[in-house]
């Protein structure tokens, strides 16, 4: 697959993810069809497109609603949708039964060339297209939810994925505007999720011995780590908060994390009272009847965050 031999996307899953996986692509400006499993799904692809874009729009993000919705295409059979793509991109249910049963699918129908990017979140793709045909036209295709919004995508190659792939496959998603990196081989979570998930366990751990409320570590996040954050990484955090830079770094606090990361040689699992008790404080702060407008909210903020970084340069 070379990047600019893409003429054509298929969407396979229209839930949040899958269309707004349909958004980047379209707004790269390439035609997508959709398919979706469900009849109820594919109904209402159209109108919650359009409302996104109308949101996009009203956040100066875009200003053509119509032509982006103009270049989407919701179709009634898999083979529809597959049959004429470059490049498929595979956001179906995050079960291992479900994303085999959907690649068992979808490789038969493949045009030659055409590669599939899947978008699970930590599934290894050797652990659902071992035997699925042209399994070396497929990889995983991760993208952070609402892919339209935030633009990081984590590349992760099968075992036998072609080796070629995976550079065409960052080229192409570069060109549709969003920020891929890769993961040189398979491990569960990718990079992405590992990262996220150590920060959640030690929020879960440090809420259960009682040493803050859900709302303060929240905070701790959101108006803390998370302000710096959203334009660098660790590793050049830590390069920056040290006179002589990350090896200073490591040489001052290197001890203190791992005197920390030993007391949690032995983490616990996330049991049922403690979710209860995490549920019941933010239940406190959020009816659970609030949650889709709170999901809008958040949208609506990501979409003022974008719009800024897209008007600042990373140097």
């Amino acid at each position: 697959m070379a990047e600019n031999s893409v003429r054509s996307v298929a969407v396979v899953g229209a839930g949040l993810v899958g269309l707004g996986w349909a958004i980047v692509f379209s707004r790269a400006g390439l035609p997508v069809t959709i398919y979706d499993a469900s009849m109820e799904a594919r109904a209402a692809a159209l109108g919650r497109l359009s409302a996104s874009l109308g949101d996009m729009k009203a956040a100066g993000l875009l200003d053509n609603v119509a032509e982006l919705l103009g270049r989407m295409r919701v179709v009634e059979t898999l083979a529809e949708a597959v049959a004429d793509a470059d490049y498929v991109q595979e956001s179906v249910f995050e079960r291992v039964n479900t994303k085999t049963e959907i690649a068992n699918a979808i490789g038969p129908l493949l045009k030659t060339g055409a590669v599939v990017g899947s978008s699970s979140s930590g599934i290894p793709a050797s652990a659902f297209i071992e035997h699925a045909t042209n399994r070396e036209r497929f990889l995983i295709v991760h993208p952070v939810n609402p892919p339209h919004l935030i633009p990081l995508v984590e590349l992760v190659p099968a075992p036998w994925t072609d080796a070629a792939i995976v550079p065409a496959a960052r080229r192409f998603m570069n060109m549709v505007g969003q920020v891929p990196i890769v993961v040189n081989r398979e491990v569960e979570g990718f990079i992405l999720n590992r990262l996220q998930g150590a920060l959640l366990n030690e929020a879960w751990a440090l809420f259960e011995e009682g040493y803050a409320s859900v709302e303060d570590i929240d905070l701790t996040v959101s108006h803390g780590l998370g302000f710096r954050w959203c334009f660098m990484g660790p590793f050049e955090t830590i390069d920056l908060n040290a006179p002589g830079g990350v090896a200073d770094y490591a040489r001052r606090l290197g001890p203190l994390y791992h005197s920390i990361a030993k007391a949690r040689s032995n983490p616990k699992p996330w049991n049922e009272d403690l979710a209860g008790r995490v549920e019941a404080e933010r239940r406190q702060k959020l009816a659970i009847d609030q949650l889709p407008e709170r999901s809008a909210w958040r949208d609506r903020r990501l979409m003022a965050l974008l719009r800024h970084k897209n008007t600042q340069s990373d140097t």
